[in-house]
């Protein structure tokens, strides 16, 4: 059979394209190495913008929602603040959230093969043959959505991503604080610390985002969390690269476009990456659509889009990120504890603000408050 699209990778990115073409009638079929539901390294915070691109109810696959934001400077001078947004941040674990996607797009028509790991691409005229351990597969068209490690974007022929460092740590507790989400600043140079609740315990992150990124994160992640109280023991630690947004660049090819952090797509400021990976695989799903109808310039249109609508702002969050981690402690003094920064933090990962809207007066208030020797 040639299906008119291959997905390979059924995170955020691949389940959302793959639900969005099969709902528009096309023969889709979705492609996971693991078997599915998998553990998925990751805290789990989502944006509730995503609804937006959707019509169902995503309750089933929510763990938490968090209404309130709690700030330390190396585990002082904390900040409470409560989120100011029309719906709270929700919670998720991935082998429940992304499951919960791919059975949707299942119910749709989509044809899911899990545990089915890609071993190489060739385009043959006119579609793309995809070769598994269980033999080869067509589509007309192809959707590259394996992540960060995922080796089908350097089979494309893109450029390999710049990779950045991150850890995750899953650790049991009795008690969560489920309606607190808590950041840490100062602990880790360059980046931030962070701790989401889930159902039986908590979910700590860890990234950096400018400078030398050698250091190992794993032992400051650890530090934080037995000093947040948490026992260690009872956790599964993991390291794992992202791929932040690092300037616009090509995602289309061949009858082929990239989706979700194979594109490059986390924030640059925060390390969200679950609503845009799912922006871009409700795009891909739409260029595919229109391109399977006929237009010619469809999957150009996917790239221009993306930069436009998603590259565009994430410049804003790469230059904000630039100052704000060069001299973090000025940025938590003049930034963070400011009660209208969580707002608009807020606004923006909930897609009711964009970094435009707030990145100049921001970059302004912590240029104006550098002081050799600080920070």
């Amino acid at each position: 059979m040639m299906f008119d699209c291959v997905v390979v990778g059924a995170g955020p990115a691949g389940a959302s394209a793959a639900y969005h073409l099969a709902k528009r009638g096309r023969s889709v079929l979705l492609l996971e190495k693991q078997t599915l539901p998998r553990y998925k390294p990751c805290t789990g915070g989502v944006s509730p913008a995503i609804a937006q691109w959707f019509d169902f109810d995503f309750a089933p696959a929510i763990a938490h929602k968090v209404e309130n934001i709690c700030y330390t400077w190396k585990l002082g001078d904390p900040v409470n603040a409560k989120l100011k947004t029309s719906e709270p941040m929700w919670m998720v674990r991935r082998d429940i959230f992304d499951h919960f996607l791919v059975q949707k797009a299942q119910a749709q028509g989509a044809e899911l093969r899990d545990n089915t790991e890609v071993t190489s691409i060739s385009f043959q005229s006119n579609h793309w043959q995809v070769n598994t351990a269980d033999g080869p597969v067509t589509g007309r068209y192809l959707i590259a959505a394996d992540g960060a490690k995922g080796p089908t974007a350097k089979w494309l022929g893109f450029k390999e991503p710049k990779r950045r460092s991150g850890a995750a740590l899953e650790v049991t507790a009795a008690g969560v604080d489920a309606v607190n989400a808590y950041f840490e600043f100062g602990m880790v140079k360059n980046g931030y610390i962070w701790r989401f609740p889930k159902e039986n315990g908590y979910s700590l992150g860890i990234a950096t985002f400018r400078g030398n990124d050698a250091t190992d994160l794993n032992p400051v992640l650890t530090e934080y969390a037995q000093r947040s109280g948490l026992d260690v023991k009872t956790g599964q630690l993991t390291s794992h690269p992202l791929c932040l947004w690092d300037g616009n660049q090509p995602l289309h090819t061949q009858n082929a476009l990239l989706a979700g952090e194979a594109a490059s797509i986390v924030d640059p400021f925060t390390a969200e990456g679950i609503r845009p990976a799912v922006f871009t695989g409700v795009k891909a799903a739409a260029a595919i659509d229109e391109a399977l109808s006929g237009n010619a310039n469809a999957l150009q249109h996917y790239t221009d889009l993306i930069n436009q609508e998603w590259g565009a702002d994430m410049a804003w969050a790469q230059r904000l990120a630039g100052v704000f981690y060069r001299v973090p402690g000025i940025g938590y003094k003049v930034g963070i504890k400011r009660p209208s920064a969580t707002e608009r933090i807020g606004q923006i990962l909930c897609g009711e603000l964009r970094y435009a809207d707030v990145a100049n007066r921001a970059l302004k208030r912590l240029s104006g408050s550098l002081i050799p020797g600080m920070g």
